[in-house]
């Protein structure tokens, strides 16, 4: 079985990380770099950086900080945020980053994720899907949730939209849980396992609140679990996470 991957997660807005609870009221949590120096040093296993504006903006990514990035820390980085294009994902990949993902522009355009793949081969491109539970319990996609006042209704349903993003070529699932976003009660194991049949790795997201959390999430039989509060606000050091999730039978890397 791989290695469980454990991913702090780093919201990028106007130059900085910052974190919300439900994709809203954000704050700032620190420098970009500083934050990846220091998950770096604690054993992080990959990070996923989200420019979480630049979709709803209409605008790519700011590479600037990708090139930042890229030139302290030497674990696989992944980013989102507004990457429309071939032309837009080289320039993010060029300046540093190993992994590419794609969310809303993937669903104004879902042939992007086939552009991708093709250019870049499937192991680099990653599809992130921000998930609702809607009133009547169906899991619905949301569209550019960086920004709540530009949220929209994507009108798709997750494992549906889910499906068709593997079978265009992604090579990884990113399932962000919007109603477990921040609130610490766990990851949903629920929509999460739908998603695990497609055959790709999927990463949880939303939720993580104890050690406990990410284990249920690995049982569960996820390739990494995703989180940020609980590390921004060291809630849980990733050295400690790791030793308890080995001693608990997870094989992960030290």
């Amino acid at each position: 079985m791989p290695t469980a991957r454990i991913i702090p997660c780093l919201d990028v807005a106007e130059g900085r990380v910052v974190k919300g609870v439900k994709f809203r009221d954000h704050r700032d949590v620190g420098d970009i770099v500083d934050l990846a120096l220091r998950y770096r040093d604690e054993g992080a296993d990959e990070l996923v950086f989200y420019d979480i504006t630049a979709s709803a903006e209409g605008r790519g990514v700011d590479t600037a900080w990708v090139h930042r990035v890229a030139a302290v820390i030497d674990i696989p980085f992944c980013v989102a945020g507004g990457i429309r294009s071939v032309d837009e994902a080289a320039r993010v990949l060029e300046s540093g980053a190993d992994k590419i993902s794609v969310n809303s522009p993937a669903l104004e355009r879902p042939e992007l994720i086939a552009e991708l793949a093709d250019a870049f081969g499937r192991q680099c491109v990653v599809v992130g899907i921000d998930s609702l539970v809607a009133a009547d319990g169906r899991w619905i996609v949301k569209q550019y949730t960086g920004k709540p006042e530009a949220t929209i209704d994507a009108g798709r349903e997750t494992v549906a939209w889910a499906t068709e993003a593997v079978r265009l070529g992604a090579g990884e699932i990113v399932l962000n849980c919007i109603d477990r976003d921040g609130v610490r009660q766990g990851y949903d194991l629920a929509q999460t396992a739908a998603i695990i049949p497609l055959g790709v790795p999927v990463i949880a997201s939303g939720g993580a609140g104890t050690v406990q959390h990410f284990a249920d999430a690995f049982g569960a039989g996820v390739s990494g679990a995703l989180a940020a509060s609980v590390f921004h606000d060291r809630r849980i050091a990733i050295p400690d996470l790791k030793a308890q999730l080995r001693a608990m039978g997870v094989e992960v890397r030290l």
